[in-house]
Order: C-alpha cells, then structure tokens, then sequence
C-alpha cells in the first residue's frame, strides 16, 4: 500500500472511471476517507455517493472537501484521462501533495500479494470478471479490481480477502508495467492506443514487457498465436488448454476443457461468441490451480452472468432484441456481429455505434468501416471525443462514406429513441464506450413502455 504511513485521505480526480472507482472502493473499505472529482454525474458516481463517498462535479480547488487540502495526510490519484491543466491536479502538483496515477497506486496494492493479472487489447474484462467470479464461488477469499460492472455482484470491486488479488492490466499509458503478478493471462494484443504507442511494434514490445514480469513461464497464459512465450489457450484445438467438443444447447455453450494432459467435463457458459469462450477458457486456466475438486469450477462457470455493457440484453423478446456492448475497436465490432449471427440466425441487425476517440477512428477508419458494412444496416452517432481534440477530416461522416452498406445513416443522440422505435430490425446492437451507454438505457426505458 502506500509508503507514507500518515496518509488518512484519498482524493481521486476522475474517480468515475472504472478502474478509479474500484481503487475508491478499495480504500473507503480500509477505513480511509475517500472523495474525488468527476467532470459529470453518471450511474458510477451515483453508487459511489450511496456508499459514502462524495463526489463532486466543479473541478476548482474550493469544491475539494477541507478535510482533503492538507498534504501531509493526503494521497492524490489521477487518471491519465484527464487534462493536466484540470485546476485541482495543478494545485495539487504545485504545492508538492503526493500525486499519484492510478496504475501505480494499483501496483501499491498488489506488491507483496498473490496477484492474478488480465491484459489485452481485447477481452481482459470479461475474462478478469469470470476469473474473479470462479474463485469466488469457489470459496476463495479473494480482492477484485475489475475492468466492468459484473452482473453476479453489480459492482467493479470485490472485497473478500488476500487469497488471491485479481486485476484487470490495462495496456492504456503502459499502466500495467506497474503491476507485481505472480500469473498473467494475455487474451489478445491487437493494435490500439496508436496515440500512446506510435506503432503496433511498439504496442507488441510493451506487451512483451508485461509478460516478462513474470519470470516462469509456465505462469503465463496467452492466447493461441501471440509471439511470446507461455502456455497456449485456444477454442479449436492444437494448443495446450482448450475447450473440447463444444456444442451449442438452448443458447448456452457445453464443452470440455483440456488442460495440457487432464480433461475436466461437463462445462456450460451462458456468454454468446466464441470470443467470450475464449475468455472463460482462459479465465479457468488461471483459476484451475486454486480450486479443487475440479467440479466446482464447472458449477461455478454455470452461474457466471457477464459484465454490464458486454453484450448485455438490455430487452430481448420475440419483437425486439437490444444488444448494449462496449465495443470500440474493429475487432470488438466483428466479434459482436459473430455473436449477434449465431445467437439470432436470420434476424435483420441494425448496428448503432458511437465511434470513441479522434485518433483511434483515424487509425482504423478503414477496418471500421468493413466491420460496421456487415449488419444489414448501420446508424452512427458523432465522434465521442474524451480527453482529445477533433482531427480536421476526421468525421462520423468520414467514417460513414467508407461504409459499403447502403442502409447508413448518421443521427444525434436526441433521435436514438425515435430511430429505434421506427427501426425494421429484430435485433439492435448498440456498441461504443463513450456516453452511448447512458444513452442506452434512456432507449430501453422507453421501449420497454411500447411492450
């Protein structure tokens, strides 16, 4: 934890986001007293706030309580999102308060701990979620900081004791390199974050660099394919640990899972896609040491129930389906659209997405592009800027243009209600990880009144 023993107060600026409210949650349950800034309210700061942790939404220095001001006792944590011309973060860096990332307060956590690490560019929450979930269940005393809002125990924290610390590793600003894990799981290592990294080399070598953290590699757990050394999870075979005999029954995935030379039987995982039985094989590669008998894991893997946001059914009935996912890379967008067609085979799809970031849609305009052209049709919302600035050229439109599939459209988040109620398609995925998924839920409230 950290080093100064006096600190009593945490003040965490942009403590909405996922990964800094599970930290605020973390120490509020040790006994310290904890607040932050957020630029707006949302469902997060909402449930910080009931469980006693003020939040507030004016970023000058008098809105920070009194309690927080005085630096000999209190721990700054920051997240990279945020401009670092935010009055609050200024001041504090002037007056020499002990400012902290996020990620390396994170790795003040897991030092000296059993710590179970995710990364990927893809996939990491979800797999953390059902690790966490697996171990619990399991009767594992275990501390979570997961990357998502998990449907079990609708919340991104849990809080249970130092068996086993799991933890999503975020590759964003190389946070994860902060980290102490004892075992890592890497499920995908995608191009992303190109204007952190420069290039997808540079990405690949930092991911590298996070596996070498781990010295024994039998401690490493990689999807099949990833040019690092580890112990290979697949779901077609031909790698060390990978799902067997799998068969589709009443929407939900039976299999067996062989790890290297044992076979245990008689999983079911309730996720849609193959991408999530990627996941949840790779979740129980990580998991399988820690828990014996074998059996319990086939019964806890039964009563995972996802992660908001990753391909949640927000309605789904013979009328209408709405599909709420986080997606925001091509590879994300592809893998909901297998889903989607596997799941409801021969239904019309409309595709809502919220492109998020400038950069990353400059990156990937073209792939985007080929992704999106393969519902039957498509309505984009403008671009969700977060902490950038527009790129001349650089549209919703631009994005549109590319797009193969007649049936496009662009429309404001005002006219999402009306788009969708006028929509001839039986399924509706709704994909972004901007403010889309507020938007969302002001659709299904209303399409829930047209039942």
């Amino acid at each position: 934890m950290n080093t100064q023993n006096n600190i009593t107060h945490y003040f965490f600026i942009g403590i909405g986001g996922i990964g800094m409210s599970g930290l605020a949650r973390y120490f509020k349950a040790r006994g310290f007293a904890v607040s932050g800034y957020d630029k707006t309210p949302s469902s997060m700061t909402k449930a910080l706030e009931n469980e006693g942790i003020p939040v507030v939404f004016n970023a000058s220095l008098s809105a920070v309580p009194r309690g927080f001001l005085n630096k000999e006792t209190t721990q700054i944590v920051y997240t990279p999102a945020i401009p670092k011309s935010q009055e609050q973060f200024v001041y504090f860096k002037e007056q020499n308060f002990s400012v902290k990332k996020r990620a390396e307060v994170l790795g003040d956590v897991t030092k000296n701990q059993n710590t179970l690490a995710v990364a990927g560019t893809h996939g990491k929450t979800t797999t953390t979620s059902i690790l966490a979930h697996l171990l619990k269940d399991s009767g594992l005393n275990i501390t979570a900081f997961l990357g998502g809002v998990s449907e079990n125990y609708n919340t991104n924290f849990i809080n249970d004791g130092l068996d086993a610390i799991v933890v999503e590793a975020d590759e964003f600003d190389r946070s994860f390199m902060h980290l102490s894990p004892n075992k890592i799981a890497i499920t995908s290592m995608d191009a992303d974050h190109l204007d952190i990294y420069g290039s997808a080399e540079e990405l690949s070598h930092t991911f590298k660099g996070f596996a070498d953290l781990v010295k024994d590699k039998s401690n490493v757990f990689l999807a099949k394919g990833l040019p690092l050394k580890g112990i290979s999870i697949s779901v077609d075979g031909n790698a060390d640990i990978t799902a067997e005999d799998i068969t589709i029954k009443d929407g939900s995935y039976r299999f067996n899972l062989r790890l290297q030379d044992n076979i245990i039987k008689g999983f079911e995982f309730n996720l849609p896609g193959n991408h999530n039985l990627q996941n949840a094989v790779t979740a129980l590669a990580l998991a399988a040491p820690f828990v014996s008998p074998s059996n319990s894991l086939t019964k806890a893997l039964a009563s995972f129930k996802g992660v908001q946001r990753r391909f949640t059914y927000r309605i789904k009935s013979e009328k209408l389906t709405i599909i709420d996912d986080y997606a925001h890379h091509p590879s994300e967008i592809n893998a909901v659209h297998q889903a989607v067609r596997e799941m409801h085979p021969n239904k019309k799809v409309l595709a809502v997405f919220q492109p998020h970031l400038f950069s990353r849609t400059r990156d990937f305009i073209n792939e985007f592009a080929e992704s999106l052209s393969k519902f039957d049709s498509v309505v984009l919302l403008d671009i969700y800027p977060a902490r950038e600035e527009p790129i001349d050229g650089i549209t919703s439109q631009a994005l549109l243009d590319l797009i193969t599939n007649p049936n496009k459209k662009i429309i404001g988040k005002v006219d999402l209600i009306k788009e969708v109620k006028a929509t001839s398609a039986e399924v509706v995925a709704m994909m972004g990880a901007g403010d889309i998924g507020e938007e969302i839920l002001k659709v299904t409230k209303a399409m829930r009144h047209e039942d």
